[in-house]
């Protein structure tokens, strides 16, 4: 009896470890995936679709959370090389200069595996420094001009009701996100000139920010983490000072991504506006996450420009069977676009209104 239970325990130990390299693949994983949060509404989305694929394809896989710390990334990136991984999928925590993705870059060259990095944008000279790299992402520019032309038209048909104040001007408040990214700068600059376009083609005067001693025109997530509590945090402050009251309300919301755009309408709510009934303040996001169509569908939220986690994922995915088919990293994007000279694939923007 004493035998048969020791034979038990031993098969039973070692079984658990083939067991822990199914599904997650702790210890074992081909593929190992850097998310910069897991708190980031969009980046989760990715997260679920690609891990769903990543699983359906019999490729085993680790997912980490960053939990926003480029130094905790990086120590990551470093374990799982000696792990054995055999392919990196980083969503880079820093991205305001070049040194964080070129120190992962050296990482998984001098350990011979790709690395293919995606969402957070890094730089094309990150990209040309070695031949097993990839970027995947969008176009920044295409997001910030989708949603200003979406505000301009928005406005133009319904500058009266906007214009609180009636002092023939719309005055806004725009949400930055992280200071330094390139999809923060170029949705912050583009969507206001875009809507300023629009409305200069109405004959409307353009956009003014809020708050005049503001020469920014923005206000950025001081810890970049583009997030609803900072908005929210941000809106609540703005209120206090800026009210139908006074005269003087935020008569237009701009959000770079959905998080903040839920962080301001719940102080909008808390102060009287965006109910569902009464006074609407339109508020804009970036990504189409449910919460935000959910928003929109409510009469909450005016519009969002879609980002689709669903395809980030799948480009993700031929990025890695790519890799372990020997062919190029950027093979078989055909549904994509891919940057002339760069291995860098785009996946384009959509308008998301509910209409």
């Amino acid at each position: 009896m004493k035998r048969k239970i020791l034979i038990f325990l031993m098969i039973f130990c070692l079984t658990i470890p083939l067991l822990s390299a199914c599904g997650m693949g702790r210890g074992s994983a081909d593929v190992h995936v850097f998310y910069y949060t897991y708190s980031d509404a969009y980046v989760s989305t990715v997260r679920s679709a690609l891990d769903k694929k990543l699983h359906q394809a019999g490729i085993s896989y680790q997912d980490y959370d960053s939990n926003n710390s480029q130094t905790t990334q990086t120590e990551q990136v470093q374990t799982a090389i000696t792990k054995g991984a055999k392919l990196l999928l980083v969503n880079v925590v820093t991205t305001g200069s070049d040194d964080a993705a070129m120190g992962i870059v050296n990482l998984a060259k001098n350990a011979g595996i790709p690395v293919i990095f995606f969402n957070r944008e890094v730089s094309d000279a990150v990209v040309k420094s070695y031949e097993k790299c990839m970027f995947v992402g969008t176009d920044a520019t295409e997001a910030g001009k989708l949603q200003g032309d979406m505000i301009g038209d928005y406005l133009l048909k319904n500058y009266e009701k906007t214009d609180l104040n009636k002092d023939g001007v719309i005055s806004y408040l725009l949400f930055m996100g992280e200071k330094g990214n390139s999809e923060a700068i170029y949705r912050t600059r583009y969507s206001v000139e875009n809507a300023n376009a629009k409305l200069q083609q109405g004959g409307k005067p353009p956009l003014k920010f809020y708050d005049p001693s503001n020469g920014d025109g923005y206000i950025a997530d001081r810890e970049g983490k583009w997030s609803a509590q900072a908005a929210n945090e941000a809106m609540t402050t703005a209120l206090a000072g800026y009210s139908t009251a006074n005269g003087n309300m935020i008569e237009l919301i701009i959000c770079n991504n959905d998080n903040m755009a839920e962080g301001a309408i719940t102080a909008l709510q808390g102060a009287g506006f965006n109910n569902g009934t009464g006074t609407t303040i339109p508020v804009f996001g970036v990504d189409a996450i449910d919460a935000a169509k959910e928003l929109i569908r409510t009469g909450k939220m005016a519009g969002t420009v879609t980002q689709d986690g669903n395809a980030m994922a799948d480009c993700l995915l031929r990025g890695v069977q790519n890799a372990q088919n020997g062919e190029a990293l950027t093979a078989n994007m055909g549904d994509y676009t891919v940057d002339e000279g760069v291995a860098k694939v785009r996946i384009h923007y959509g308008v998301y209104t509910g209409e």
